[in-house]
């Protein structure tokens, strides 16, 4: 059959039958088929178009934003922070250039191990703590930030991939632990953290720049495609510190703690004439430069956050205000016999009574309770108050300090007898040992009291007049009383100078009650009387031994404090006394 079929082909074929018109091969199609295949074929088209149109016209500016997240970059520019100096232009704070080491895990992870172990050894990391940070789910990890640039150097020697360094800085502090607890400290981000470092950080940080880049896949930069903003540094600070001034009082706190077996110590420096805050010392005390070690007891500010009761350094107070009322005069006397007076169930004493009767200028000297607590009861609670207030008592110190605590004095309408007799010898309140320096401007000034500052001040501030210049020249002079042969504290005296000033001994509570083997001891002085121009108080917590109180443990810190405060700034010596003189058995303070 096929055979035949073939024959006829042939035979058609060589009589000139065209081959489409063989009835076997013609092939019918209607005709809306062909339609619809072009239809599809002419939509396939406009869709392609208008996919076109969509992405060069529509999206054009979504696609090349979704491209350069993938290439372009903006790096942040660091700005400087400012430096910290001190009056004299000492440098206290300045910003070194180190770099933060960075790394894409996943490319590190391929480098030899012997060069991973080196790695981990130079940023100071155990091999586990390495690879522990390198096997982290994540595209980018810091591996050590701040490092220093022989350290930098060593590890791009390294040459493993994936390894990047970035621009920072780091804060260095070049008088180590004398100065830290004013300046402060910065965090790795360079954010302050402590001291004038967190309280002036707009000052101090300036403003990070920014510039675009294209870096390819292993983030290096291939193109810098220009600057977005420049980078402003921070402003340099001036404090009102004075580097020598604080060495030396941070010095004699330091030697005050270790030889009196004491918890800790503060002391400050105040210039009678601005009030700008010459010296503040701590101790314990830390290194900010390695702060890897730090505790709470080294962090505290003790001179602005610890409060205690300031004892016998607040009886000055009362008899100003009973002196500027006009209720006693310096020679008015009083019965002090037995040392010892009944305030309802309550009893008062002296602590070494010896003399029959007092006057006012001798209460002060010999720092007798029972005197106090005579001048006081007669008087109006809220007048007492009033002066506490205007004392700057009670109220959180205006410094633009962080940490700086208000303290307590409760209100007087409260006050029992017995209480407003130990707010007179200054127990019931409490305070700062700033705050207690600063209440002593009223006596070394002309019975005003001026803002504290620990900026360098450029114009004299104003002050607020608590008590008449008449009364304030009465008190220096039962002040200086104090630090003679007869006084409390007579080993606070310095050759050549004449000191006034107060010693104070106080019992800590002690689960709400006063412990008999826990005090702290205190004065504040004033220096030189002749023309005042430093306050010096010193706090010593808790020191453990023979000599607990105000008058032979912080007394003769201050008067070793103000002999080379004084000499340091050529301050005139205004005594001829050379030789001190500190009786056998001097007097002090009752604990």
């Amino acid at each position: 059959m096929r055979r035949g079929s073939n024959a006829q082909s042939r035979v058609a074929a060589s009589k000139g039958v065209s081959f489409s018109q063989s009835p076997v091969l013609a092939l019918r199609l209607p005709t809306w088929r062909s339609r619809f295949v072009l239809f599809v074929i002419f939509v396939a088209f406009a869709a392609l178009a208008g996919r076109a149109v969509w992405l060069q016209g529509v999206s054009t500016q979504f696609l090349q934003k979704q491209g350069e997240i993938r290439y372009a970059r903006t790096l942040e520019l660091p700005a400087t922070r400012g430096k910290i100096m001190d009056r004299h232009g000492q440098v206290l704070a300045s910003s070194l250039p180190v770099k933060a080491i960075w790394a894409i895990p996943e490319d590190v992870l391929k480098a030899p191990a012997a060069k991973l172990v080196e790695l981990a050894r130079l940023l100071e990391l155990s091999d586990a703590d390495l690879r522990k940070k390198l096997n982290a789910d994540r595209t980018f990890v810091y591996l050590k930030r701040q490092v220093e640039q022989d350290i930098v150097a060593q590890v791009e020697k390294l040459d493993i991939p994936g390894i990047h360094t970035r621009k920072e800085y780091k804060r260095y502090y070049p008088q180590g632990e004398v100065a830290t607890h004013v300046v402060g400290f910065t965090n790795v981000e360079d954010v302050g953290q402590e001291s004038m470092e967190l309280a002036q950080q707009k000052t101090l940080v300036g403003q990070t720049g920014s510039r675009r880049v294209i870096k390819d896949r292993l983030g290096r930069i291939v193109e810098d495609i220009g600057s977005i903003k420049v980078p402003h540094d921070g402003q340099d600070l001036t404090l009102a510190l004075d580097s020598k001034l604080q060495y030396i009082a941070f010095t004699q706190v330091r030697e005050a703690v270790e030889k009196y077996n004491a918890s800790a110590g503060g002391a400050v420096i105040l210039d009678v004439q601005t009030g700008e805050i010459l010296a503040l010392a701590n101790w314990p005390s830390y290194n900010p430069n390695d702060r890897r070690k730090l505790t709470g007891e080294q962090l505290r500010n003790r001179v602005l956050t610890d409060t205690f009761e300031p004892g016998s350094t607040l009886k000055p107070l009362t008899v100003a205000l009973a002196l500027e009322s006009g209720r006693v005069r310096p020679e008015t006397v009083y019965d002090v016999a037995g040392g010892r007076i009944q305030i309802g169930p309550n009893v008062m004493r002296d602590m070494h009574p010896k003399e029959p009767a007092l006057t006012v200028a001798q209460i002060i000297q010999k720092s007798s309770n029972v005197g106090m607590a005579k001048i006081a009861l007669p008087m109006p609670s809220q007048e007492m108050w009033e002066i506490f207030t205007k004392a700057g008592f009670g109220q959180q110190p205006k410094i633009g300090f962080p940490g700086a605590v208000a303290g307590r004095v409760r209100p007087y309408k409260s006050w029992r007898p017995i209480e407003q007799a130990n707010m007179a010898i200054g127990h019931g309140i409490s305070v700062s040992l700033i705050q207690l320096a600063r209440s002593y401007m009223i006596y070394a000034r002309d019975g005003d009291i001026i803002p504290l500052s620990f900026l360098k001040v450029t114009e004299p501030p104003q002050g607020t007049q608590v008590i008449s210049p008449k009364t304030a020249a009465q008190m220096r002079a039962m002040l200086e009383s104090v630090v003679g042969p007869g006084g409390t504290a007579s080993r606070a005296q310095v050759p050549g100078y004449r000191i006034g000033g107060k010693t104070g001994t106080a019992e800590k509570l002690i689960n709400g009650r006063y412990s008999k083997t826990n005090n702290i001891a205190s004065f504040v002085g004033i220096a030189p009387m002749s023309k005042p121009r430093f306050i010096i108080a010193v706090m010593v917590d808790n020191p453990r031994g023979a000599l607990r109180t105000g008058g032979s443990v912080a007394a003769p810190t201050a008067g070793l404090l103000a002999a080379n405060a004084l000499r340091a700034a050529n301050v005139p010596p205004d005594s001829d006394v050379t030789d001190i003189i500190v009786p056998a058995d001097p007097v002090e303070e009752a604990l």
